[in-house]
């Protein structure tokens, strides 16, 4: 895929690279309602470690990433990246073992939306945010039977996934190859350790066959086809295509888990893609900046 970043025309590579984020969205999904099934027994920080290090090791194998050679801006960029992928992934873990997966997949996808809305130009941008937190309290449904646990980890893993997707385009443009996202995800490894290796010894052979399913796909695949894709179609179409990740969590969630979404949840989630998906698109021109890692705090 390496002649296929920076060749072509515009509209080509949007469009290449709308085809990857989806491919990644399914990936991440199919993924979470897999490793969903050992969460009761290891744990989902358990889980998120494990997948992360069988990942670490495929790439680590395919690529052959190099260490030397990067100066300290590009370690920095890396480090962040990799912690964005560490907590992204044990928070919407968490979220999947206490949520409904439609549900903690639109609250993951609040990460690109607050970027997208912090920086907004004109007063009419700025009303998309009571849009998105309308359809926040119509998925939380707050006074009802709600895991707030479950949505703090959610909001945890949106905040995660802002850094993911602004930093993903810093590391990819300093980067040639893949060496800028096997290194970070070592560095996600590396930091789940203190999850992976205690509950390593009580993994049975089935549940490693899971582990490493998931690990390939939910993050080794995933992950490439993401960094790939902003690479090729840049920060604002791929951030804006984050927004099948909820739908595809839903019908995810409702085919292979069997989990029930009432009306307001669906209406909840329409509004929160669509405000999310509208502001994403309008906050960033061709050719204008990324929103770095503090726009949105």
């Amino acid at each position: 895929m390496n002649d296929l970043t920076g060749v072509g025309p515009a509209r080509t590579r949007a469009l290449l690279g709308a085809g990857l984020v989806l491919v990644s969205c399914l990936s991440v999904q199919a993924s979470a309602a897999l490793a969903s099934t050992l969460f009761d027994r290891l744990g989902a920080p358990a889980v998120a470690g494990l997948r992360q290090l069988c990942a670490a090791v495929v790439l680590v194998v395919l690529v052959r990433p190099r260490v030397r050679g990067h100066t300290r801006q590009e370690w920095a960029g890396m480090v962040v990246y990799g912690a964005a992928m560490a907590v992204m992934n044990v928070a919407f873990y968490g979220a999947v073992g206490r949520l409904p997966l439609g549900v903690a997949a639109t609250l993951l996808f609040l990460g690109p939306f607050v970027v997208a809305v912090a920086s907004a130009r004109t007063w009419r941008e700025a009303l998309l945010p009571a849009v998105g937190l309308a359809g926040v309290v119509l998925v939380t449904q707050p006074g009802g039977a709600v895991e707030w646990a479950g949505i703090a980890l959610g909001l945890l893993s949106a905040v995660a996934l802002a850094f993911y997707t602004v930093f993903a385009q810093r590391v990819g443009r300093a980067s040639s190859g893949l060496d800028g996202l096997a290194v970070p995800v070592c560095i996600a490894a590396v930091l789940l350790l203190p999850f992976s290796l205690p509950a390593a010894p009580g993994v049975t052979g089935s549940d490693w066959c899971l582990v490493a399913v998931s690990g390939v796909v939910g993050v080794a695949l995933a992950f490439t086809l993401d960094f790939r894709a902003v690479k090729m179609a840049g920060a604002k179409v791929v951030a804006t295509l984050f927004s099948f990740d909820p739908l595809m969590g839903a019908l995810i969630g409702a085919l292979a888990l069997a989990e029930a979404l009432s009306a307001p949840v669906l209406v909840g989630m329409g509004l929160i893609v669509s405000a999310g998906a509208l502001a994403t698109w309008r906050a960033e021109s061709p050719g204008s900046p990324v929103p770095t890692s503090t726009d949105h705090q």
